[in-house]
C-alpha cells in the first residue's frame, strides 16, 4: 500500500525503532472509541461541518462508536448521510504505521498475509515500516447491481496463477475493497442496491472477520469497521436486505432533515458556492421553500427533498444575479427576489410528485414559493407600517423590475422614504450599501404588499411594474 511521504522524518522507520518508542498496536474501533472520547473531553466538535445532528443522531452516533459496533445510517436522500461518514475520518490518528510495500496496510508488530508474516521472520527488527495518513484509511463503495464479490471480497489472479502458483495458495489472492481496508472504515452508500448473494459475501467479513473466495477460506483477521447507509423503505424484510446482514450491524441510526429553519439557513450558507451577493433575507425563502415541500402532499416525501436542493436553489438565484450583471452592467451583483423565479423551472427535475400531480408540477412549485416569499417577509417585516410605501406607489410612482432591469432602474421612480431605510434595517442592510442591496430590500416589501393584496402587479413579457 503507497503510503503519504511522511510528515516529519523522527517517525520510526524499522520495526525495531517502533518497538524501542514502546508502540503498541491498537484496534481501528479502540482508535475510534479513544480519540472520540478524547475529543468530547476537551470539550472540541468531533464532527465539523455536520448541521442539525446535535441532540439526535450525533448521540447515538457516539454510543455505537464508544461501544465498538459497525453501524448503519438510516434516511432518505440528501440528509447527509455520506458527509457524516466521511467525518470519521477525523478520529483515527493521523499517522498510523504499517509494512513497507505490503498488498494490505498491515501493522508492522502484527502482520496478517502468508507473505508480510514470511517477511517479518525474514528481517526481524529490520522490517521497514512507512506511515500512512489516516485520509487513505477511508474506502467507499457506492452500492450497484454489477457490484461484484471480487469488488469487495477478492478473486483469484489468474495472471498469479499463470506464473506457476497452485489455486490452493493464498498468494493468488487477488483482494478487494474490504481486505484493502484492513486496520481503516469501509463505507457502503445505498446497502441494499447490493445483489443477495454480494450481501451474503460480507457475512463472514463482519462477523467471523476472515473472508472466503471461490471456496478458499482464508483466515485473515481483519480489523475493519463497516459503516453503510441506506433507505429506510429499502431496509426491511420486506425490503431488499437479507436478514442476516441486518442482523451483523451493531446500531441502526435514523437520519433526518434540519428540524429548523436556522439549521436549514446555516446549511445553505456553508455548503452554498453563491458567484453573487444573496440577502439573507432569500436565502430564508429558499429554506422556507424546501421546507414547504417537504410538507407538501403533492410532492413524494419517500423520495424526499433533499438538502442539496436548497444548496442548488440558492447557487440558481445567485447566478441569476450574475447574469443580469453581465447584460446590464450592474456591479456589483447582487440577487433579487425576481431572481427566486429561475428556482422552479431550474430545479423542478430534482423532485418526485405524487401520481396525479402530472402537469401540475410548476403551479405546485410557484405556489409553494409565493407562499415562502410571504412568510419571510411577514417573519421579518413583522410590525412595521408599510403604508407609505403604498402611498407613494399608488400616487404615480409604480415600480418596475425584471431579470434584466438594474437596480438603479428598480428604484428610479421612489422619492425618498423614511422608511426604506426601516425596510432595510429589517433585512440586516443600510441605506448606504449599493443600490443592488436596496433594490433587492424594497423589491422584497413590494413583493410581500402584493402578495397581501395590498398593491398590484402587472406582468409584461420579462418585466413586472408594482402600482
Amino acid at each position: 500500500m503507497s503510503a503519504v511521504p511522511l510528515s516529519t522524518p523522527a517517525l520510526p522507520r524499522t520495526v525495531g525503532q517502533l518497538r524501542a518508542v514502546g508502540h503498541e498496536p491498537r484496534s481501528v474501533k479502540a482508535e475510534l472509541r479513544d480519540n472520540l472520547l478524547a475529543a468530547l473531553h476537551a470539550g472540541g466538535d468531533p464532527w465539523p461541518g455536520i448541521v442539525g445532528f446535535d441532540r439526535t443522531v450525533l448521540p447515538q452516533l457516539e454510543r455505537a462508536l464508544i461501544a465498538g459496533h459497525d453501524f448503519v445510517l438510516l434516511g432518505e436522500r440528501g440528509q447527509g448521510k455520506t458527509r457524516l461518514l466521511r467525518t470519521l475520518v477525523g478520529l483515527l490518528d493521523e499517522w498510523t504505521p504499517a509494512i513497507e510495500g505490503a498488498e494490505l496496510a498491515e501493522h508492522p508488530l502484527a502482520p496478517i498475509t502468508p507473505a508480510s508474516v514470511r517477511r517479518a521472520a525474514e528481517l526481524g527488527d529490520s522490517l521497514p515500516v512507512a506511515w500512512v495518513h489516516r485520509s487513505q484509511r477511508y474506502s467507499e463503495k457506492l452500492a450497484t447491481p454489477d457490484t461484484s464479490v471480487g469488488d469487495l471480497i477478492g478473486d483469484v489472479d489468474p495472471v498469479k496463477v499463470a506464473e506457476g502458483r497452485t489455486l490452493g495458495d493464498p498468494e493468488t489472492i487477488h483482494f478487494g475493497l474490504v481486505p484493502r481496508a484492513h486496520r481503516g472504515i469501509v463505507a457502503v452508500n445505498e446497502l441494499p442496491d447490493l445483489a443477495e448473494r454480494i450481501q451474503v459475501s460480507l457475512l463472514n467479513v463482519m462477523e467471523e472477520r476472515d473472508i472466503q473466495i471461490r471456496g478458499y477460506t482464508m483466515r485473515l483477521p481483519l480489523d475493519v469497521v463497516m459503516v453503510a447507509t441506506a433507505n429506510p423503505e429499502d431496509y426491511t424484510n420486506r425490503g431488499r436486505i437479507i436478514t442476516p446482514l441486518k442482523d451483523r450491524f451493531g446500531a441502526e441510526i435514523r437520519t433526518h432533515y434540519p428540524a429548523a429553519l436556522e439549521q436549514e439557513v446555516a446549511l445553505i450558507h456553508q455548503e452554498a458556492d453563491l458567484s453573487a451577493g444573496v440577502g439573507a433575507h432569500l436565502v430564508e425563502v429558499v429554506a422556507r421553500f424546501v421546507r414547504h415541500l417537504r410538507a407538501s402532499p403533492s410532492v413524494d416525501q419517500r423520495s424526499g427533498v433533499s438538502a442539496r436542493f436548497a444548496v442548488s436553489a440558492t447557487e440558481t438565484v445567485a447566478a441569476a444575479a450574475l447574469r443580469r450583471a453581465a447584460l446590464t452592467g450592474e456591479s456589483p451583483a447582487v440577487a433579487r427576489p425576481v431572481d427566486l423565479g429561475s428556482v422552479p423551472a431550474v430545479l423542478r427535475g430534482k423532485l418526485e410528485f405524487e401520481h396525479g400531480e402530472e402537469g401540475h408540477e410548476e403551479e405546485v412549485l410557484e405556489h409553494l414559493l409565493r407562499r415562502s416569499i410571504a412568510d419571510a417577509a411577514r417573519a421579518r417585516l413583522a410590525g412595521l407600517n408599510l403604508r407609505p410605501l403604498v402611498d407613494a406607489v399608488v400616487d404615480g410612482h409604480p415600480v418596475t423590475t425584471g431579470d434584466q432591469v438594474p437596480a438603479d432602474e428598480v428604484l428610479a421612480t421612489l422619492p425618498t422614504l423614511p422608511v426604506l431605510d426601516e425596510i432595510a434595517g429589517r433585512l440586516d442592510m443600510t441605506t448606504s450599501q449599493p443600490a443592488g442591496w436596496i433594490a433587492s430590500a424594497v423589491e422584497f416589501a413590494l413583493e410581500f404588499l402584493y402578495l397581501t393584496q395590498q398593491l398590484g402587479k402587472e406582468t409584461e413579457e420579462d418585466k413586472a411594474v408594482y402600482g
